[in-house]
């Protein structure tokens, strides 16, 4: 064999290496299949569930909502009612509404006039001075005054009770001018229509 013919067939190994290295070391192509995540098909599950929470979070809102609001609605029901039972006072043996209880008066009966089931008793007390009699006397005047007011201020007469405990029911049941002075007042109980109260407008 000659020399010539020895590096023909060497160049020809040598380009065969060559050509297969070159094959080896080529990149393979990347995948590019979608995920599962990725497909469209699994789209709509998860905007359902998406959906499906943010109705969830509406109908809580709501809800929580409507409790606000019937809280609201009870309190400002339990504020008529204790302005409604705030009691007012009297002068010693007197009858007469005092010019700082008129303020009191008014509210109660723009409560009334707004509520027209509401009923109520007016109740008169005095203090420990005077007989049983007289003081009972005195606390009916009381109470009587106190109605005369309201249906002045347009309450209904037929809507306010009248009734008197004298001395017999006493705040402070101590003998002195400040005991006094709070035993001679007008009380005024809801007799009926107190779950239903509205403020007025």
């Amino acid at each position: 064999m000659t020399w010539s013919n020895s590096m023909s067939r060497s160049t020809a190994v040598f380009l065969g290496l060559a050509i297969a290295l070159t094959a080896c070391g080529k990149k393979a192509e990347p995948d590019v299949t979608p995920t599962p995540t990725q497909t469209p098909m699994n789209r709509g599950p998860n905007l359902d569930s998406l959906r499906a929470d943010s109705l969830a979070r509406a109908r809580d809102a709501a809800a929580a909502a409507a409790r606000d609001a019937a809280a609201a609605a009870e309190a400002a029901r339990a504020a008529l009612v204790n302005e409604m039972a705030s009691a007012i006072h009297f002068d010693y043996d007197q009858f007469a509404i005092r010019a700082g209880d008129e303020a009191m008066m008014g509210a109660k009966a723009a409560i009334l006039r707004a509520n027209p089931a509401l009923r109520i008793r007016v109740v008169g007390h005095a203090d420990e001075r005077g007989s049983d009699e007289y003081n009972l006397a005195l606390g009916m005047r009381r109470a009587v005054a106190a109605k005369d007011w309201l249906v002045r201020n347009g309450v209904e007469a037929g809507r306010i009770e009248t009734a008197s405990l004298g001395e017999e029911v006493p705040l402070d049941p101590s003998s002195n001018e400040s005991a006094w002075a709070a035993n001679r007042r007008g009380e005024f109980e809801i007799m009926a229509g107190a779950q239903t109260l509205v403020a007025p407008r």
